[in-house]
């Protein structure tokens, strides 16, 4: 008889957690360690209880659920601090900068380069080559007031 063949079904389930936790070192998503605790805990009723194939997909099915919502929960009230949490917020770290208006600011609105690029912009009314300030942003509108 075929050696994999003889493997009962608690231990298919641990070696699902046991690839899934290596999986999560390897690849650090924050996501592959709750599917791995639903399989150990699967495989650990499996061994425990003489329960059904059909019986232990519903559990890990159950248990993946109730795994990545407690995941999503402790994080949101453990949040993962960042040396950089402007990292993905491009306007919010453009703030303070100083930039020259390119298309004069009129009735409040104009353009103003920011790096190699134009960016619209709200602000008092102001002419060609005046300096600015960025104060804030709405989406990727700059909001600017003089220097």
């Amino acid at each position: 008889m075929d050696m994999l063949a003889m493997l009962e079904d608690h231990w298919w389930w641990l070696i699902f957690a046991a690839l899934l936790g290596i999986g999560e070192v390897l690849l650090p998503g924050v996501f592959l360690i709750w599917i791995a605790i639903a399989a150990a805990v699967t495989g650990l009723a499996a061994l425990a209880l003489p329960i059904g194939l059909p019986l232990q997909f519903l559990i890990f099915a159950l248990l993946c659920l109730i795994a990545v919502w407690g995941g999503r929960k402790w994080y949101a009230a453990n949040p993962v601090s960042s040396e950089d949490p402007l990292l993905n917020d491009r306007t919010a770290r453009l703030i303070g900068e100083v930039v020259t208006v390119v298309e004069a600011i009129d009735n409040g609105r104009g353009r103003v380069k920011v790096g190699d690029g134009a960016w619209s912009c709200h602000g008092p009314d102001a002419p060609v080559g005046t300096r600015v300030r960025i104060v804030g942003a709405e989406a990727s509108v700059l909001r600017v007031e003089p220097v």
